[in-house]
């Protein structure tokens, strides 16, 4: 299996997951030069650069001009070299030019990792606003009802978003095919290759699949399970553990059972001159830490569209990742649970993210959201079935369907799962 080159990428390979790792640390000084470059900042003035997060393939920096500007310089890993960023970018446009989900303006970018910086990088507006997650807990039930209103309103215009006429069609991340020029021209901006970690975290990227754009879901979900037999069949062959490879092939087992049934659940396309499946854009990693709210609750940005495709819509009726969760049909009184006090016994990063349980035990808090989650989904449900009839809510009773023990069900789950 050949190596292609992802130069300033390492990876750590842990008891259960692969981990991305910088070869070098982004020079400060470098980010600097490329904003005042492309923000024509002179010398003279001022241009701070500060760290400001981290994310799995990720550094964010703010960047603070002399008359009070920001701008968000974000530096990637090249874990799919020119494609990720070229799809972020195309997605950004996107979204800008066809709805009015308030999301970063890209000022520049480059996604190459031959400049000065040493990575690929994207220069964006700073948005306002902090993330719904640190405001949950203050915010009233008319603010979350509005809230999750606001998301369904924003879902339905994606839905409904695209640069061909008669919408998206096929799988893929837009931009990235070498005829979109880097997302510059919305009009090419067409579904291309497959960003997503399943096909580019470790050795999967190596690993010869078809990688998209995808004719339709047989087609997505034939590649997927392509790259896990792959990558079980290799832990099989040079693990050492022996419990490690009893658990590879028991994965195998179930994923040659999945491939049997794949042809039940899903046509296969293979007419060349046939139109490929409709599909949607559609954010599968929106979580509270991703929506940004000002001091009422109120949406001011949604971010992080990395990785984000053209999806079937059986998988984008699913409610957003921020209202998944089990079902909790009652209420769970604050009385009948214990307290604790945990906050001051966290050290590090997680004190910061850690949230004041207000001496309650953490099981409250769980339950509280698992119920919150579940009225909140019908919610959405609701307004979902208004903006857009015909999507197929399928996904609302696969839910409920996949409690059920039949591999059918099991499948169905695994594979939103593959989405995610």
């Amino acid at each position: 299996m050949a190596k292609r080159k992802r130069p300033g990428l390492l990876w750590t390979s842990g008891l259960f997951n692969t981990t991305p790792k910088w070869a070098t640390e982004p020079s400060v000084s470098a980010i600097e030069a490329a904003c005042r470059q492309h923000l024509s900042i002179e010398d003279t003035a001022s241009c701070n650069v500060e760290f400001r997060a981290a994310g799995a393939y990720n550094k964010a920096y703010t960047v603070t001009l002399e008359d009070g500007r920001q701008f968000l310089m974000r530096v990637s890993l090249p874990v799919d070299p020119r494609s990720k960023t070229r799809g972020e970018v195309a997605t950004l446009r996107i979204i800008r030019s066809a709805t009015t989900m308030p999301v970063p303006e890209v000022i520049a970018f480059d996604d190459s990792s031959d400049n000065e910086i040493g990575y690929e990088w994207i220069l964006m507006e700073l948005m306002p606003g902090k993330p719904v997650y640190y405001q949950w807990r203050k915010m009233s039930t008319a603010q979350k009802l509005a809230l999750v209103g606001q998301v369904a309103d924003y879902q339905s215009q994606l839905f409904h978003c695209a640069p061909e006429e008669d919408g998206f069609r096929g799988i893929g991340t837009p931009g990235t095919s070498e005829e979109s020029n880097g997302g510059l021209e919305l009009d090419k901006a067409k579904p291309g290759p497959l960003v997503s970690q399943l096909f580019f975290i470790g050795d999967h990227y190596d690993y010869d699949v078809p990688r998209g754009p995808f004719r339709g879901s047989y087609e997505w979900i034939r590649a997927s399970l392509d790259i896990i037999i792959k990558a079980q069949e290799a832990v099989i062959s040079t693990a050492g553990d022996e419990e490690d490879k009893e658990d590879a092939v028991e994965d195998l087992q179930v994923t040659r059972q999945l491939e049997d049934l794949l042809p039940v659940l899903f046509h296969r396309n293979e007419d060349p001159t046939d139109s490929r499946e409709k599909t949607v854009l559609w954010h599968d990693d929106l979580n509270l830490h991703n929506i940004l709210v000002d001091s009422d609750g109120k949406i001011t940005a949604v971010v992080d569209w990395e990785c984000v495709s053209t999806s079937p819509l059986w998988v984008a009726g699913q409610p957003p990742k921020f209202l998944s969760g089990s079902a909790r049909e009652v209420k769970p009184e604050r009385h009948l649970y214990g307290t604790k006090t945990d906050l001051d016994e966290i050290g590090g990063d997680d004190k910061a993210d850690k949230l004041d349980n207000e001496g309650m035990d953490d099981l409250y808090w769980i339950y509280l959201m698992e119920y919150e989650q579940t009225q909140l989904r019908k919610i959405y449900a609701a307004h979902m079935r208004l903006l857009w009839p015909e999507l197929p809510f399928l996904t609302f009773i696969i839910h409920a369907y996949t409690t059920i023990n039949n591999p059918a069900g099991v499948l169905v789950k695994i594979l939103i799962t593959l989405k995610s």
